[in-house]
């Protein structure tokens, strides 16, 4: 269900500012007062210096939560609480066992040992051999991890995303429905050879991660545009679904909170491109906070509108000047009058290799911060 959809009619019905916002499922307890993470579900409510916030969904390491300005009545809080509660409950009955395909009932089963092991104090990290397909599972295949927005009120169909899948990617995927609205999907290792042949009159020889990276667009852009609407999508490198399912599912969850954590607005995560992300993010905030707001006192430069956008241009074209300048439309004297201001009131030029790791940690936590 898009924000347009109902947030608007609601913000109406309460005369007040609402809007979504997103918590780590670790931050959301240790602010609520929730001692356990399994406590919180849809409906879980915190009410704080005049302001509400209700649990919408949890996928994985994320809480998604309605924040609402201004103080509710009784009635008007238990009334969102007990609407977010049944149309859960609604989506779990529609799921009947004796209309599931075969496929569908493999993945139920092998959904359920996923999450057992995800949240086992000593997981086991190989499946089962009654859940391994006939040894299917032992080859590899190409992992990625789906999570859909609401769209219009729709909830996600296994049939109807099956077999899209099976029509973009190949007949021989698995899907693997997880929390709700969260997919594990599974592709043949194929797809790999597939996209390198695409780019065999390239002077530059494709590497894995480019071929998984375009296979991830590719993906994405089918998903968005012909029935899925706003989705997040993480890719990681070919393993054997027997031996690596729990490992990966754990990694490409981490992938798609940290990209919504540190990237607001992408929609596309790739693990091998969030190396330093995973780093700040096992920082102690506080410690994340002391250090941005020292940055900061030195200037504000950094954080300027035309700034951040030319610092964040450069960076993704690997500091490249002259490509910079083409991309921003802007004459390479300009971009460089430009990096010679920040180096005159900082101290720090990005040209330079250590100063272009301390600016990009600078830009990281400032996004965080910002939005917390």
């Amino acid at each position: 269900m898009s924000t347009t959809d109902w947030l608007t009619p609601l913000q109406h019905i309460l005369n007040c500012p609402v809007r979504f916002t997103t918590f780590s499922l670790s931050d959301w307890t240790s602010w609520s007062g929730d001692d356990k993470h399994d406590k919180v579900m849809e409906g879980s409510r915190v009410e704080q210096n005049g302001k509400t916030w209700i649990v919408v969904k949890v996928t994985g390491n994320d809480v998604d939560a309605l924040e609402i300005e201004g103080e509710l009545k009784r009635a008007e809080a238990e009334l969102l609480t007990w609407t977010l509660q049944w149309n859960q409950a609604q989506q779990q009955q529609a799921v009947k066992p004796g209309n599931l395909s075969e496929s569908e009932s493999f993945a139920l089963k092998l959904s359920e040992w996923i999450q057992q092991q995800v949240d086992s104090e000593e997981p086991s990290y190989s499946i089962p051999d009654h859940l391994t397909a006939g040894g299917k599972l032992f080859a590899e295949m190409i992992p990625f991890l789906l999570v859909t927005e609401y769209t219009n009120g729709k909830q996600a169909s296994y049939s109807e995303l099956e077999k899209l899948l099976r029509s973009f990617l190949a007949e021989d995927i698995l899907l693997i429905p997880l929390k709700n609205q969260e997919w594990l999907i599974w592709g043949p290792v194929s797809l790999l050879k597939e996209a390198d042949s695409e780019f065999m009159d390239d002077e530059d020889e494709e590497t894995v991660e480019d071929s998984l990276s375009s296979i991830c667009h590719g993906l994405y852009e089918m998903l968005a545009s012909e029935w899925i609407g706003e989705c997040h999508l993480a890719v990681a490198h070919p393993v054997s679904p027997a031996k690596g399912i729990v490992e990966t599912t754990v990694l490409l969850r981490e992938t798609i909170n940290l990209g919504r954590k540190f990237h607001v607005g992408t929609s596309i995560h790739l693990p091998w491109n969030l190396q330093l992300e995973r780093l700040l993010n096992a920082i102690p905030e506080v410690q994340r906070s002391r250090y941005l707001e020292h940055a900061l006192k030195r200037t504000e430069l950094f954080v300027e509108s035309e700034m951040l956008a030319t610092l964040e241009t450069f960076f993704s074209l690997d500091c490249n000047v002259s490509e910079t300048a083409k991309k921003l439309y802007i004459h390479r004297n300009t971009l460089l009058y430009r990096l010679d201001k920040l180096k005159q009131e900082t101290g720090l030029d990005v040209r330079q290799f250590r100063d272009a790791v301390l600016v990009k940690i600078i830009l990281l936590l400032y996004k965080v911060t910002k939005r917390n």
